[in-house]
């Protein structure tokens, strides 16, 4: 991945992020289904299948935007909450009816009590938060021992011919497009902003180490974007509380 010339970071990135999602808010729901030409549905699909909902869930949605897996996990019957520090991103939301309680707040402080989750999502938002090891920490922290963590996130192919090939659509027509119909500079640091990826092993090992297991990537589409799952640590969440009392 690129190195980050001239890319935002701390206090910086977080205005610059939410300022850039407030203006492409309104196009936003379109451009995805353009320019992932619908795959990004299927993928988000994926991510509900490893969930597994039922009734009996409460699913919290990190960086939820105008409410694409809110109203993916509708027909399953859980309690669905979105969270976004775009306004613009929430507005989008309401617009479209999602199906359940949004709420604007940082995704690495949120409001919620401890283990008040059972399953918690997030798509292609990890490039975007400033401190990323906080908000996994923090996901770790709502959700119930047990819960599960599906995150969905684009990728950089294995295939040398697939690479090359992503690389000239993702980093020279999404910009192009994303320019035509919405906002050039949103869409040129879109695709500059998966340097600030950690690499698949440094990622899986920050999430085991903020208190999950079962940590697994699969490639989507042939590696063009990835689903991140994981399970909520009962013993991890143990060793949290004592530490707390003691």
């Amino acid at each position: 991945m690129e190195k980050r010339v001239n890319l935002p970071i701390g206090e910086e990135k977080r205005v610059a992020v939410r300022r850039m999602f407030d203006r492409i808010a309104p196009r936003y729901d379109l451009l995805n289904r353009l320019l992932s030409l619908r795959l990004d549905v299927g993928w988000r699909r994926e991510a509900l299948g490893f969930l597994a909902l039922t009734a009996r869930d409460v699913l919290l949605d990190l960086a939820c935007g105008t409410g694409d897996f809110m109203a993916l996990a509708k027909p399953t019957g859980a309690r669905v909450l979105g969270v976004d520090f775009s306004e613009g991103m929430l507005e989008g939301a309401r617009r479209r009816r999602a199906p359940g309680a949004l709420l604007q707040a940082d995704a690495a402080c949120l409001p919620l009590a401890d283990g008040s989750v059972t399953a918690l999502s997030c798509g292609f938002a990890l490039r975007n938060f400033v401190y990323l090891e906080d908000v996994i920490a923090e996901a770790a922290r709502v959700l119930a021992p047990g819960g599960r963590m599906a995150l969905v996130e684009v990728d950089e192919p294995e295939s040398g011919l697939m690479r090359f090939g992503h690389a000239v659509y993702f980093n020279r027509i999404v910009p192009l497009v994303g320019g035509l119909i919405s906002d050039r500079e949103a869409y040129r640091y879109l695709p500059r902003s998966v340097a600030y990826l950690p690499p698949e092993r440094e990622l899986v090992a920050l999430i085991a180490r903020a208190g999950f297991t079962r940590v697994a990537k699969r490639r989507l589409s042939g590696g063009i974007a990835q689903l991140v799952v994981a399970e909520r640590s009962a013993e991890r969440s143990a060793e949290r509380t004592a530490e707390r009392e003691g």
